[in-house]
């Protein structure tokens, strides 16, 4: 028999703790949400978090292209 005290069935949160919103895309850089999801994924279903995260890995490729520095004064 296994304890199931500490057992938790919950979408964990994909925060990074690199918290900062994107200009162009309004999205975190860290985890990809919107800010209207962050703020309510406490509130959400599961089936939500589920949603928002299975949204989160075709978003990640918005902010893989550099805005300024060496590289975009070359191109």
């Amino acid at each position: 028999m296994t304890d199931q005290t500490w057992s938790r069935t919950e979408v964990d949160s994909p925060c990074i703790k690199l918290c900062s919103i994107h200009p162009a895309t309004r999205l975190c850089v860290g985890c990809h949400r919107t800010i209207d999801e962050i703020t309510a994924w406490s509130g959400m279903t599961p089936e939500a978090r589920r949603a928002v995260m299975d949204a989160l890995p075709e978003r990640a490729g918005l902010h893989k292209v550099r805005r300024g520095g060496r590289g975009a004064r070359r191109a």
